[in-house]
């Protein structure tokens, strides 16, 4: 071994410097050396030898062991036993066989179970904010029928808002896409900074002006830069649809603040197909109609106002522009003065920071491709009506927003 032509080495030089120090023979202390380094070389590859012999010992102890528990860990089959010879997790085929049989017994199985999530905001008559509210307040009912609260709290998350904005030429050359823009901007200062906001712009198409930014500056920067309305088209029911399906997978508090004169002049939907299509959704819509300042500065020119008929194409554009919200959990207004519009700004906003998020499971029906009337009332924790009182002590009348209902996807259907 390489180790004791080392240490003969070291024997020979040690009885080189004996005989320079005047041993000549140079024996006594090379030699004395040389056995005691050949003793503790051969003690010490003793030592080396018995360390691995024990640790060959222990591998081969433990190893049976360490597959024991990997066997025990890979995944059971039916009943709780481990596959025929499966050592190790095994993937699952892409497509199932259909000839392979439902797992049974000791397995989890996965069940789609439809669950049913409302925004819900209470106020009184007078708009005064319900605060405090707890799951029992809560009294919930979908077709009639009584139905559990699962899941409850409040909803705090950053408001997440599109801007949608009606930018036409109808009206004089362009009255609602004007007036859209610039009452607009008493939105802003409503907004907090972690708030996210995108700006969307529709006549004949939808079209994404300023994406969602927590950046306000960029979005009023946006605004600025609407200069010509094109077409004088105004499809706003595709609008709706459009920026309803872009918000499907974006997280958190969706909402549409719609600012336009609710009439539609060419979308290939029709308003039935909106509301099916709304009341599937989770966004919730507040409008702003334009048409009642049309009508007034319409009254107000020389031209002698509208002609029965236009004037009930306006009332119908209102009718649609409540039921957009209503049936979404949102609110509607039809303001004549520009001085209403932080009023109105700031009461969306309230909605959306106060809102309580309320989950459960319908009992019956939820997969029967049909509408379902849901009815959510306040309440004491014992069940009896829940009263509401001012500052005086007077009782005060309520008032719950939240969706009116919604449009169960029938089972089998494809999404």
């Amino acid at each position: 071994m390489q180790m004791w032509g080392h240490v003969r080495r070291l024997g020979g030089a040690l009885r080189k410097l004996n005989r320079s120090a005047g041993n000549p023979s140079g024996n006594e202390y090379g030699q004395a050396v040389l056995v005691d380094f050949e003793g503790e070389s051969r003690s010490f590859m003793k030592t080396i030898v018995s360390a691995v012999l024990s640790i060959i010992l222990a591998v081969a102890v433990v190893l049976p062991l360490a597959e024991q528990r990997v066997t025990a860990q890979a995944p059971t089959g039916p009943g709780g036993a481990p596959p025929a010879g499966a050592t190790a997790p095994q993937q699952p085929p892409a497509t199932p066989p259909q000839t392979q049989a439902p797992s049974q017994g000791g397995v989890s199985i996965a069940v789609e179970v439809p669950v049913v999530t409302l925004d819900v905001i209470a106020t009184t008559q007078r708009g005064d904010i319900l605060t405090g509210l707890k799951k029992e307040n809560f009294k919930l009912t979908d077709d009639g029928v009584p139905q559990t609260i699962t899941n409850f709290g409040p909803t705090d998350a950053p408001i997440t808002m599109v801007l949608l904005l009606e930018f036409s030429s109808r009206g004089w050359g362009g009255f609602f896409a004007a007036y859209g823009k610039y009452w607009s901007q008493y939105l802003f200062p409503q907004l907090k900074q972690q708030d996210w906001v995108a700006l969307e712009t529709f006549d004949m198409k939808t079209r994404i002006e300023v994406d969602f930014t927590q950046n306000k500056d960029e979005v009023m920067n946006g605004l600025r830069h609407l200069y010509f309305p094109g077409f004088s088209e105004s499809n706003v029911f595709d609008a709706l649809l459009e920026t309803t399906d872009q918000l499907k997978d974006v997280k958190g508090k969706k909402s549409i603040v719609l600012m336009a004169s609710g009439v539609d002049t060419f979308s290939k939907h029709t308003l039935d197909q909106t509301m099916k299509q709304l009341r599937q959704s989770d966004v919730t819509i507040f409008c702003v109609g334009l048409g009642q300042v049309f009508q007034n500065a319409a009254d107000a020119s020389r031209i002698g106002g509208m002609g029965n008929l236009q004037r009930m194409n306006y009332l119908q554009a209102q009718n649609q522009l409540k039921t957009f919200s209503h049936e979404t959990g949102g609110e509607a207004w039809f303001p004549q003065f520009e001085g209403e519009m932080p009023g109105v700004f700031q009461t969306v906003t309230s909605f959306l920071r106060h809102q309580y998020s309320i989950s459960y499971t319908p009992t019956a029906g939820a997969k029967d491709g049909k509408f379902h009337k849901v009815k959510i009332e306040l309440v004491k924790p014992d069940g009896s009506p829940l009263e509401v009182l001012d500052q005086k002590g007077k009782k005060q009348k309520y008032v719950v927003y939240a969706r009116e209902g919604y449009e169960s996807v029938k089972s089998g259907a494809a999404d």
